[in-house]
């Protein structure tokens, strides 16, 4: 009596590897919706950021520039963004140096722009932006 070997897989086999599939495919899945949650948000940050430079930019390009603050929301109204124009001091600056600066045609003005925007769970998250211009104390007054 010959003994013929089986060939082929057991139910038991069949079944570790559907469970190990499943597996997989679960990890999978849930890379793949993490992935979609990371990039979503990786578009509002730049949508902000995009707004934040344009608003920026138009305010720092106002002549004259001064003392100023504007706001607005985006045209989707998902954003806000608010600007100040202000005269600026650099930090350390002794009082001295300060009273001095006060008598030159020249004079430092901050430009801030700050956009904030609703996340995923509601919770405001925001990005600020912000430079400094040196302009003609003749243009401030």
């Amino acid at each position: 009596m010959t003994r013929t070997l089986q060939r082929g897989f057991s139910l038991l086999e069949v079944l570790v590897a559907f469970v190990i599939l499943a597996l997989v495919g679960t990890m999978l899945s849930g890379l793949y919706s993490g992935s979609l949650r990371n990039a979503s948000a990786a578009e509002e940050w730049s949508k902000a950021t995009l707004l934040a430079q344009g608003q920026l930019a138009a305010a720092a390009a106002t002549v004259p520039l001064v003392a100023a603050s504007n706001s607005g929301t985006s045209e989707d109204g998902r954003y806000s963004w608010a600007t100040k124009v202000e005269p600026y001091t650099p930090p350390g600056t002794a009082d001295p140096l300060t009273t001095a600066t006060q008598n030159t045609a020249m004079q430092l003005m901050r430009v801030t722009v700050d956009v904030k925007f609703p996340g995923p769970t509601g919770a405001e998250r925001s990005i600020s932006l912000a430079t400094v211009k040196l302009v003609r104390r003749a243009l401030l007054q």
